[in-house]
């Protein structure tokens, strides 16, 4: 059996199971890639593996794991069947790395990350400039994780009641987005392009699609954005090991939001159920991944400490 009819099957099994095993099937598929089609499973060498498992920065990453835990999950499946007759594997793994702390970008960091996304190509590209801007704008303006941004299709998209339908994202859990009329002004002007660039309008079509009418892929657009932040010269200038992630805009916009509220000054301990239901939280203690401490949320939450500090010495 060939590498890839072997994945293929494995893939299936599992999300036959009621699994939607996206993350581990996208990194099965790029191992595919990577290695070629027509590959004999028992012919590739523990080698071949290590060198898919640190590709392409030579180092230990996140990635790393998710590779490794989903190359042996189908190993141990196929060696249980008979399909192969080891597992080629490392056994020995490299240490983890440690906790990653968010990078939370400033207003003029994301101006520039979004004017990067229409600069940073050098020739033309199969991939939209402008649909990996408005990738970049909903994800922060909406808080959204980068897969549901990507999932998003014409008919989630609810204009006159200015929000969009998150469908069965983690947990299978759906919710609904609201937004202003800034961000709906965007949407209206990015389905306008769409529309003069001869995309399909139909309901089920997905948002974002190439200049081919393909859907965009997750891996792509990732691989796009860290060529846009270094054309915008961001970097972290700190000791971590991780540069400034797309995902961190997700975090950015908790931390914007929780800051306006204490500039507003609204009542931050009621609202923050609120806020761990829009990013599509289980538990609020999920949401308090998200909150970074940063100078100028600390600085509000010293103001309203104050506040309550000098109410109490008047009473």
């Amino acid at each position: 059996m060939r590498l890839d009819e072997m994945t293929e099957l494995y893939i299936s099994y599992r999300q036959s199971l009621g699994e939607k095993f996206k993350t581990n099937a996208q990194a099965l598929r790029h191992f595919i890639k990577y290695i070629g089609n027509d590959t004999n499973p028992d012919d590739l060498t523990i080698g071949q593996y290590e060198s898919y498992l640190y590709y392409p920065t030579g180092k230990v990453t996140a990635s790393w794991f998710i590779r490794h835990t989903a190359l042996k999950g189908m190993f141990q499946w196929a060696m249980s069947r008979g399909i192969i007759n080891g597992i080629p594997l490392p056994m020995d793994l490299p240490k983890r790395l440690g906790h990653m702390i968010p990078y939370i970008y400033s207003k003029t960091e994301l101006k520039c990350l979004f004017t990067s996304a229409m600069e940073y190509q050098k020739n033309r590209s199969v991939i939209y400039p402008e649909c990996l801007k408005m990738i970049l704008q909903l994800t922060y303006f909406l808080g959204l994780r980068l897969h549901e941004t990507m999932s998003l299709k014409i008919r989630d998209l609810n204009l006159p009641e200015s929000y969009v339908y998150i469908r069965e994202s983690k947990f299978y859990k759906s919710r609904i987005v609201t937004y202003d009329y800034k961000v709906g002004e965007l949407i209206c002007d990015f389905l306008k392009w769409r529309e003069e660039h001869g995309m399909c309008t139909e309901s089920e079509s997905r948002l974002f699609l190439n200049r081919k009418g393909l859907e965009m892929q997750i891996d792509t657009v990732r691989g796009s954005f860290e060529r846009i932040r270094k054309h915008a010269g961001i970097s972290r200038s700190d000791k971590s090991p991780f540069q400034p992630r797309i995902h961190d805009l997700r975090h950015t916009f908790a931390v914007n939001r929780l800051t306006a509220w204490y500039k507003e000054n609204k009542d931050v301990q009621k609202l923050l159920p609120v806020l761990s239901t829009y990013l599509g939280h289980k538990h609020l203690s999920h949401t308090s991944v998200y909150l970074t401490m940063t100078d100028g949320l600390l600085e509000e939450a010293n103001k309203r400490f104050e506040s309550y500090i000098k109410q109490g010495r008047n009473e």
